[in-house]
């Protein structure tokens, strides 16, 4: 039996594409927002920390974010601590830029995994304010539960260590995700190339967010629409499934009728 197809919804908001972008590390704002245009991406997220509240005109990176196309996921990059976060997100919301969040709070700065502990905790403080919240999260099923029972809209677990472009590192975990909760499930962090992406896709989650793959690549651009490809490309996959995996060859014609001399 085929797999059903169903919109890609957060919190009552449907999206066309399943394909979630950073804004850091571009080579210019330019090629950020043509790298936007490119992939066909509807959400992209924004270190508050790291905007420059004093820039104007083409220096501020949010002139070059087309909010009339884009909603804005505000994250909580370089935050350790819940209250960090907190007030990260609380800062975001007063600056106008939005009350969903990218939540994300990091353990130490040589892996940056996230503290589980501390992101359980800001997520049940921000979902009690009213934001939604969207939380970066280890490949931890049980961790991904307590995120959807404190209340957030979707669970983002790592693929790998944010920025390493090492791809699925543990697609079984991924599925146990999957398996375990009913909200979203977006593989956030480690993707480093099309087929990343794709297989993250064909595992069955609903999207993909990444910033230094693109970012990062020698034409970004070009990489933004090889991203928008595989993420389409990986979804018609997993609603197509995939033939069983066999340990011994199996021929692709028919025998039934064969002519034997």
């Amino acid at each position: 039996m085929s797999i059903q197809d169903k919109p890609f919804t957060i919190a009552g908001v449907t999206f066309s594409s399943r394909l979630i972008l950073g804004t850091g590390k571009y080579p210019s704002h330019d090629i950020m927002k043509r790298c936007h245009e490119s992939s066909g991406t509807e959400m992209v997220t924004v270190a508050v920390r790291r905007l420059d509240l004093k820039a104007t005109g083409e220096a501020s990176l949010m002139n070059w974010i087309d909010r009339n196309r884009l909603r804005l996921l505000p994250n909580t990059a370089l935050c350790y601590t819940a209250d960090d976060a907190v007030r990260t997100c609380r800062l975001a919301e007063e600056l106008g830029m939005s009350k969903w969040v990218k939540l994300e709070v990091l353990g130490d700065e040589k892996t940056l995994y996230p503290d589980v502990e501390e992101t359980v905790k800001a997520a049940r403080i921000l979902v009690k304010e009213g934001f939604t919240v969207l939380p970066y999260t280890s490949d931890d099923p049980i961790t991904a539960r307590k995120l959807e029972d404190a209340g957030c809209a979707a669970v983002m677990p790592l693929a790998a260590p944010i920025g390493s472009g090492l791809g699925i590192r543990n697609p079984h975990n991924i599925r146990l995700i999957l398996e375990t909760v009913k909200v979203p499930v977006i593989v956030d962090a480690g993707v480093g190339t099309a087929s990343d992406a794709a297989i993250a896709m064909e595992l069955g989650v609903e999207a993909v967010l990444m910033n230094t793959a693109i970012a990062g690549a020698q034409d970004p651009v070009r990489m933004a629409v090889a991203m928008k490809k595989a993420v389409e490309a990986g979804r018609d996959a997993y609603l197509a499934g995939r033939i069983p995996r066999k340990a011994y060859g199996s021929a692709s014609s028919p025998i039934e009728g064969l002519v034997h001399h």
